[in-house]
Parts: structure tokens; sequence; C-alpha cells
């Protein structure tokens, strides 16, 4: 048994042998944003057991729980539960070797980069917790499981579908994550911890022809490469050192043979800012790069730029989160709960609160094993040697990443929820 403000909790040891069986479940069957079918199902089945009111398809393929307990405040607890189009090299035995058909048209490999199963399991195993002692508190806890984070379009829809009109508002919402990170370990920020991120598709217009004759053609290869270097200089050279920004390339696809110079090329971006300012400038920046290069090459037609998605940053309410951070490290002990500086990762879990009124708290939870977390420190290697978020090799090491994100979820919560005497 272990103590939060006054109520003791079963321990969760016992219930990790389920966890861990259902962890390895969802990883081996990931789903991308907004095909997150049996996902939904399992989760729904779940819930079910536990003795929760359960309502699917909020949001197209969100989850909703509500465990009722008595009077008291309502508190939402939100796990997402999407995967990325990533071919997995951990090597585990239960590794994805799943494909998917993404919006594009195109068959991906798929995998959970992110650790959205683990969140997932985290959320079941705190409402497990919860369920299995309603003397230890009171109250009515919001369980959302949102789709389509990656693509940050998951939380305004569950919102969209009257998540909050349904089910009732929350006086706080809390969320976690995963990260890389010594395992067991509990990280949080007051005020602004998560970027604002914009991605953006360009289609590089030019003209195609004979790879033997290219004086012929205006070739749009040479213009996204031009572009994606020139792209560079836009953090070095247009944000002030004070400031953060970061314009990354992450996709670029031309042609489809070695002798023929294509008529276009496509690059796909991704822009993170802290301040609405530099969004501002950066943003700009990008565009008018863009042009120039177009002009430069001589291409027939301007560059079309689109938006594929954009996430505002997330900002924890500070009043909250040093509500939260007390009943974490109480948990945790202190040298387990660290604060930290915010993060350039990007989050549409802001959205509920935003959107809601009401104060949100979101933190991070290491999940990478300790001594080889400790040694790629201790060598400065800790970019090189520890895989992170959306790398094929990430995978949180089970013991004790999983125990502790249950253990911050329970207490999390029991810090809003009303408390029964012991």
């Amino acid at each position: 048994m272990y103590t939060i403000g006054g109520a003791m909790l079963p321990d969760v040891p016992e219930l990790l042998p389920a966890l861990v069986e259902l962890y390895k479940d969802l990883h081996a069957h990931p789903e991308l944003s907004f095909a997150e079918h049996r996902t939904a199902a399992v989760v729904a089945e779940w819930l079910d057991t536990l003795g929760c009111e359960v309502t699917t398809g909020v949001g197209r393929t969100g989850v909703v729980g509500v465990l009722r307990n008595g009077d008291g405040p309502t508190v939402m607890l939100r796990a997402d539960f999407d995967a990325l189009p990533v071919a997995e090299a951990t090597g585990l035995p239960y590794r994805s070797v799943a494909t998917a058909v993404d919006a594009d048209g195109q068959t991906v490999p798929v995998m959970h980069a992110c650790g959205h199963d683990m969140h997932v399991v985290w959320l079941l195993g705190a409402t497990a917790v919860l369920a299995a002692d309603p003397d230890a508190w009171s109250g009515t806890v919001l369980l959302v499981f949102q789709p389509a984070e990656e693509v940050g379009a998951g939380a305004d829809a569950m919102v969209d579908d009257g998540l909050f009109e349904r089910f009732g508002t929350p006086v706080v919402a809390l969320g976690q994550h995963v990260i890389a990170g010594p395992a067991g370990t509990v990280l949080y920020r007051p005020g602004v911890a998560m970027a604002a991120s914009d991605s953006l598709k360009v289609r590089l217009i030019g003209r195609g022809g004979h790879g033997s004759r290219p004086e012929t053609t205006v070739d749009p290869v040479v213009m996204a490469a031009s572009a994606v270097m020139r792209l560079q200089t836009v953090v070095s050279r247009e944000v002030a050192p004070t400031d953060t920004a970061v314009v990354t390339v992450g996709s670029m696809r031309a042609g489809t043979k070695a002798n023929i110079i294509p008529g276009e090329a496509e690059l796909r971006l991704s822009i993170r800012t802290f301040e609405p300012s530099v969004r501002e400038r950066v943003m700009a920046a990008v565009e008018r790069v863009l042009e120039g290069e177009a002009v430069s090459a001589g291409a027939p037609e301007r560059p079309e730029i689109s938006t594929l998605y954009s996430f505002q940053r997330v900002e924890n309410d500070v009043e909250a989160t040093g509500r939260v951070a007390a009943a974490l490290r109480e948990a945790f002990g202190p040298e387990r709960v660290v604060e930290v500086p915010a993060v350039t990762g990007s989050e549409d879990f802001g959205v509920f609160g935003r959107r809601g009124g009401f104060p949100s708290v979101f933190w991070w939870i290491g999940g990478s094993d300790p001594e080889a977390y400790a040694l790629a420190e201790k060598a400065g290697r800790v970019a090189q040697d520890i895989p992170n978020n959306h790398s094929p090799y990430f995978a949180p090491v089970l013991d004790p990443t999983l125990a502790a994100g249950v253990e911050a979820m329970t207490a999390a919560a029991l810090s809003w929820l009303a408390v029964r005497p012991a």
C-alpha cells in the first residue's frame, strides 16, 4: 500500500502481469491516426470490465469512460492511442510488423514509436487502481482515450463531438507522456511546457524532361535540394539566440527514374516555436526562401504551400501544476520528480483545457534503461545512444516505466478528487 493525501491505495504490482500483456498486445498492433478501431475496442472492453460507463466513436474513434463514485469534482484523465508510419527496428519479440494505408493512399509500416501504447496502459492501470478502492476517494473520473494526436486533430475532434456537453466539464485535465530519460523519473514544467508546431506540405513546380537534356527543363530536384539547405539558415540567421525555433524537413519526394527529370518535387516541413512573434517570423522566412528558390530556378509557377496540421503550445496552469507536482513528490520522493525546461516537442492535449475553460497539467515520465542512460550521460552520448520518441528503436523498458506511469496518474488524480478518511 502507499498513501497519497491520506488515501491508502492498493499496490500496483499485483496489476502488472495483466498490464504487461496488454502493453505487448497494443505494441504489436499499432494503428494510424483515426484508424484506431482495434485499439478502441480493446480500451472499451477494459473500461467496461472495470465498471465504467463506456462510449465509443467520440471524435470518430475516441473512447470515453466515466467512473462515478459519489459526490465530488470531475477530473479528466487523458491518454492518446494512435501510432506512426515508422518501421520498427527494436528486435523485440512483440515488435510491430504491421502496415496500413495512410491518408495519401500509400502503404506504410506502422509502429508505436511515440509510446502511446504505454499511455493507454498507464491510464487503464490507474482506472483499475481507483476502481479497486472506492473508499479512498469520491467524485467522478472522466477517462478520455484520444485518437489522432500525431496529426493534431484528435482533441479538437472529441471536443467538437460534444465531449464536455455529453460527459460533463471537469475541474482539471491531466495527461502524461513517456520520453527518453531514466525510467521511473517524473519531469514537469509549470507554464509554457511544449512548443507550437506547424507541419507544411510544399509543392515545388518545375518542368520535366530527359535526364540527358537538363537545359530544356527546370529541375525541381535541384530546386528542392537548394531549398532544404537554405531553410537551415532560417533559425541560425533569422531567429535571435535568446529565442527558440526548429525547422525540420522530414520528407522530400521527387521523380521515378534516374534518367527522367520530374516535373515537381514535394517537401514536408515541421516548424516548432514557443512565442507567437517568433512563429510569424519563421513562417514568413520559410515562405520567402521557397519563393526565392523558385524564382532563382526560373520555375514556371510559384510554390504551393499548404498546412497539414498545427498544434498550439501546451501551457500548464501554474497553480494546478504546483498541486500535481506536490502529489508526485509525495508518491515518488523529491529526488525522482524534477522540474525541467520547456521541450520543443508538441501535443494537442492543451486543446481540452483551452476550449473547455479549465486548467490542465501535462508531465513526462522517463522510459529508458536507467543504467544505459547513466552511461550515455557520463560519456556525453545521450543523443547518440538513447533512442528518442519517433525513432524506429524507441521502446520503453517495462520495469519500472509501466508501474511509474500508473502510480503517477493515480497520484495526480487523487490530488484533485475528494479524499475520504482512511
